[in-house]
């Protein structure tokens, strides 16, 4: 008996594969690359758009905040302090950390019992006793001063009316000088200085309303190098430095103009402070943006 293999029917046997042709593979590759260069050009401007919107908010939330900090400098600046360099690319000011009132022999102080007034007759004393308690700086966690490093140390300033007013100028050279003396301690309401110029001063120049102000480091604002710097713990000098001798911390970069500006208004204490930062991203079509501020300095003494 022949057993014989079914046969397998004409329809049901595999067809022969095939690929794509040269052709058809350079066809699809030249219409893709149509269809990507439409869809370029037109997400190209809404994309561009977005980076440069992007570029110029980060640049005025940069320069914004390189002003608010300065802005706050400014209001802490003993009275009369600030200086602005010619070319106006420079501004100084002595930062100002606290103040208060002192005891003076007008007001009927006896000596005794640590209780000092200050004497602005005799140059050998050197102590003298506040009204209240020193009031802390806004870094201060206790009630008493705290005396920065030797040659670095914190300053009291009475009647300051500023450069060219000799000697009522906090920008004399020494660490006393003037009307600036340096802080040798504090303890409660004592502060003992390490030397007297107030008794030196000629004329004597008191403080009408028995003010002081503590004084801890000069600090300027510069813009050169496409850059908006602070520089702070340098010796005060009588001459501004332009730039002083320490290394700056950075505010701002990408700065393409800036103009500091210094007017005293007239028959008042008091002056305007104009900044004028102008900022610019070179990768990008952001444009310039131009950020104007001026603030208010109380020049009362």
């Amino acid at each position: 008996m022949t057993i014989r293999a079914p046969r397998i029917p004409l329809c049901a046997r595999a067809a022969p594969m095939r690929g794509f042709t040269l052709v058809e593979m350079i066809t699809v590759i030249v219409i893709t690359a149509i269809i990507a260069a439409v869809v370029a050009v037109f997400i190209q401007a809404p994309v561009q758009g977005y980076v440069d919107t992007a570029a110029r908010a980060e640049l005025a939330d940069e320069a914004d905040t390189a002003v608010r900090r300065m802005s706050r400098d400014l209001r802490l600046a003993l009275p009369n302090s600030v200086r602005v360099s010619s070319d106006g690319k420079y501004l100084e000011l002595l930062l100002t950390r606290t103040g208060g009132r002192y005891l003076d022999q007008e007001d009927g102080v006896t000596e005794g019992d640590g209780v000092h007034a200050l004497d602005f007759g005799d140059s050998s004393a050197l102590s003298f006793t506040t009204v209240g308690p020193v009031p802390p700086s806004s870094s201060d966690t206790s009630e008493q001063i705290q005396i920065g490093p030797a040659g670095q140390g914190d300053y009291v300033v009475i009647y300051n009316l500023g450069p060219g007013q000799d000697p009522a100028n906090a920008y004399c050279g020494g660490d006393s000088c003037g009307n600036r003396a340096k802080i040798a301690s504090v303890d409660g309401r004592v502060i003992t200085l390490a030397a007297n110029p107030f008794a030196l001063q000629s004329p004597s120049l008191q403080s009408p309303s028995h003010r002081f102000q503590i004084v801890s480091t000069p600090v300027t604002y510069a813009c050169t190098n496409g850059a908006l710097e602070r520089y702070a713990d340098y010796p005060i000098s009588s001459a501004q430095p332009t730039p002083p001798g320490v290394a700056p911390d950075m505010l701002a970069k990408d700065v393409t103009g800036c103009l500091f500006s210094y007017s005293t208004l007239a028959n008042v204490r008091s002056a305007l402070v104009g900044i004028t930062l102008t900022m610019q991203k070179t990768s990008t079509n952001s444009g310039k943006i131009t950020l104007f501020h001026q603030v208010h300095v109380d020049n009362t003494p």
